[in-house]
């Protein structure tokens, strides 16, 4: 069977999607185009509706380029609105994340992409709806792929016990659960004997990592065992493992974690823990953040970003914030602009808020209007784009390690190396480097990019 895989959103999609793509392979399965594809499988987000409109968009221009594939969307989005999805004649199934691992869901899509299509029949609905109140699952999401890309990703969290009035990812995903630290350790192994240089640890809620297993072994009452703990197992199973996390609330990075960061990575081996960390802080307005029922306030970040930075020099910081929040007036933006000049974080993503079914913060008053919301972005981007330069500029002469991304820059040919502080910096070097570690010295900079060379 020849078959494609597309996936919209986060980095947990990514990593579930090379999970499958990896498992088709195994089966002797090829991945193909779109154009060539017998089945093709959308892992798609739902984080707002504009990416719920992206992936219907996808799946009709799949459609019209490829009138006889079997077409299977699965994520979120179908999760989120299962029916709206099983209306559009696009679509031959409707797979949720329940249903989105093990052999039960490559012997579904091995038997649609081996049948015809009959455009007149009903896709068919395979979806288990998630909720806060239903007990954690047990984890059984499929084993790390094989590293197709420079820097694999391993799912060691899924879920979320949170109840953050914007957010659809308890509805969608269900409730927070953890991989056992045995099984982590073991999908680490097979991915650094393929040889990946670099492993990103990933989830839907990464700093609860451990609290189901905790309460299930009812053990580790003082709160030991957390992520900070699983890291460090890893590091120490795995001396040569260069590891990077994802996405952490503020009010879980703990002293251990900060400790660890501070440690960093060998300067000979580059194995370790990367200097970076994304800190979704989403406003910097108290009010605002009582209003999202978010745990931490302005004043843990303000105590916790300049910890980050004693302890790890030149430390990469990012983040997540909303704008046009309901409730957010002129004085409550300026309250997060002045956040994001304070603590200079150089790394953002900038949404523009809009409601979600099902969440709290689609019934509240106090909407802003999507012009005023818009300005706000823009305002605030080119205030992330001017901590970004000088983030870049404080680069110049500083040695990092980093990873070779194993593909070059599109026009200029250059390498692109990943420094453990997630600065890119571009350098010219033969193919043999691509996917290496190594060790860089920015030099130049070039617009908003760094120019580096090797360090013998």
């Amino acid at each position: 069977m020849r078959f494609a895989v597309e996936t919209h959103g986060c980095r947990l999609n990514q990593a579930e999607s090379d999970a499958i793509v990896e498992q088709l392979r195994a089966r002797g399965h090829e991945r193909v185009d779109v154009e060539h594809a017998q089945l093709y499988v959308l892992n798609s987000c739902t984080i707002t509706h504009a990416a719920d409109a992206d992936a219907r968009a996808a799946l009709r221009r799949v459609r019209r380029r490829n009138p006889d594939a079997r077409l299977v969307i699965t994520g979120c989005y179908a999760n989120s609105d299962p029916e709206q999805l099983a209306a559009m004649p696009e679509l031959d199934a409707v797979i949720g994340n329940a249903e989105k691992r093990g052999p039960e869901l490559l012997d579904l899509l091995q038997q649609l992409g081996s049948s015809s299509r009959d455009a007149g029949a009903s896709a068919l609905v395979s979806v288990t709806r998630l909720t806060r109140k239903l007990r954690p699952r047990p984890w059984t999401t499929p084993p790390a792929a094989a590293p197709s890309r420079t820097r694999p990703l391993l799912k060691i969290q899924d879920g979320c016990d949170y109840q953050c009035s914007f957010c659809v990812v308890p509805s969608v995903r269900g409730r927070s659960r953890s991989a056992p630290p045995e099984l982590a350790s073991e999908e680490l192994a097979t991915l650094l004997r393929a040889g990946a240089p670099e492993v990103v640890l990933t989830g839907a809620h990464l700093g609860s990592w451990g609290r189901d297993l905790r309460a299930e072994r009812q053990a580790d009452r003082a709160g030991q065992g957390g992520l900070a703990a699983l890291v460090a197992t890893l590091l120490h199973d795995h001396p040569g493992a260069r590891l990077r996390l994802g996405s952490v609330d503020p009010h879980e990075v703990d002293a251990p974690l900060v400790e660890l960061l501070g440690r960093g990575v060998d300067a000979a081996a580059g194995a370790g823990l990367c200097q970076h960390i994304h800190l979704p802080v989403q406003s910097g307005d108290d009010g605002i953040l009582r209003a999202m029922r978010r745990a931490h306030r302005v004043a843990d970040l303000e105590q916790l970003i300049p910890r980050l930075r004693a302890a790890a020099p030149g430390i990469g910081l990012g983040t997540d914030v909303i704008v046009g929040f309901p409730g957010e007036d002129e004085p409550a933006f300026e309250r997060t602009l002045a956040l994001f000049e304070v603590t200079a974080i150089p790394f953002a993503h900038v949404f523009v808020w809009s409601p979600r079914n099902g969440t709290a913060a689609a019934t509240m008053g106090g909407r802003v209007s999507p012009d005023r919301a818009a300005a706000r972005s823009r305002v605030l981007r080119e205030r992330v784009a001017a901590n970004h330069l000088a983030f870049a500029q404080a680069q110049l002469g500083s040695e990092r390690s980093a990873v070779i991304l194993r593909h070059r820059h599109r026009s200029t040919g250059a390498l692109v190396a990943l420094a453990d502080n997630y600065t890119r910096i571009s350098l010219d070097g033969p193919d043999h480097l691509l996917g290496r570690r190594v060790r860089v010295r920015a030099n130049a900079l070039a617009g908003e990019r760094l120019r580096g060379l090797l360090v013998e």
